[in-house]
C-alpha cells in the first residue's frame, strides 16, 4: 500500500490473511491477476466508502470474505473505462465529421 488515506488503512495488515484467501479464491475462479491491493482498493473505494465509527475487525473480515467476483469485476470495468479518458480527444472537427459520415452522404 503506497499511501494511507482511508480510515481503515490501519487494518490492512490484520486483514491480509482474509485478503489473500479471497485473492486465491478469485484465482481458482479464473481471475488470476487480482492482487490483494486491488481487492483493498475496491473495498476502500466502494464497500467502505463511508467508514463506520467504532468498526470491529470481524465486520471488516466479513466484508472481505463476502466479496463477490462479479461485484469486483464490475468495479474494475468501470474504473478501466474511467481511466481511458475521452476516446475522441485529439481528433479535429473534420475527423469527427468523417467518423459520423454515412454512405448516403
Amino acid at each position: 500500500m503506497a499511501e494511507q488515506n482511508h480510515e481503515y488503512d490501519d487494518y490492512f495488515h490484520r486483514l491480509k490473511p482474509a485478503l489473500m484467501s479471497k485473492a486465491e479464491e478469485f484465482a481458482v475462479l479464473g481471475y488470476e491477476d487480482i492482487s490483494i491491493e486491488d481487492l483493498w482498493r475496491f473495498l476502500t473505494e466502494k464497500t467502505w466508502r463511508k467508514p463506520k465509527e467504532g468498526v470491529r475487525v470481524h465486520e471488516l473480515v466479513s466484508d472481505v470474505l463476502s466479496l463477490k467476483a462479479g461485484d469486483f469485476m464490475n468495479f474494475a470495468t468501470v474504473e478501466a473505462y474511467r481511466s481511458q479518458g475521452d476516446p475522441f480527444e485529439g481528433l479535429g472537427n473534420d475527423d469527427l465529421q468523417q467518423l459520423l459520415k454515412t454512405d448516403e452522404d
